[in-house]
């Protein structure tokens, strides 16, 4: 049996990306964010974003988009590198339980019937929390004690 809502979700969902990546709005996003002159502040950002995105979209793919978005600032080395790359990476991963990523949507597409609400408004919760919450404690937990 295949749950045609959750096909049709992640098809909506990765075309929806797809069109972001393709009109340059992640490649925008990264480059208004490596303009701003506090490095600390970008990071954050950065991470933000990252977290956002990958709400709806591969992490993967966020990742290799957004790193090299980071170099210009990096290079100033105010941020250590492994630093940004830690804190974006577990920002980004945190958010891919949410409803709307492929692994959440699987999750609920799998749940009984009669808990699938449930499950859904608490991958929800979990999900869309971490995007505000996760950027917020990697940034103050790995880039503020670099910060140089």
């Amino acid at each position: 049996q295949i749950a045609w809502p959750t096909v049709l979700l992640i098809c909506g969902i990765v075309t929806y990306v797809s069109l972001m990546e393709r009109v340059g709005t992640i490649d925008f996003l990264g480059g208004k964010v490596a303009t701003i002159g506090i490095p600390l502040l970008a990071g954050l950002l950065i991470c933000l974003i990252g977290a956002a995105v990958s709400a709806f979209a591969s992490t993967t793919g966020i990742l290799g988009a957004l790193i090299p978005l980071a170099v210009p600032f990096l290079l100033t080395g105010d941020i250590g590198a492994v630093a940004l790359v830690i804190a974006l990476s577990v920002s980004s991963s945190v958010v891919d339980s949410s409803p709307f990523s492929t692994s959440g949507a699987l999750v609920v597409a799998n749940s009984p019937e009669t808990e699938r609400d449930y499950v859904f408004r608490g991958l929800m919760r979990w999900g869309f929390s971490m995007i505000a919450i996760a950027p917020l404690l990697t940034w103050l937990i790995f880039l503020a004690p670099n910060w140089s």
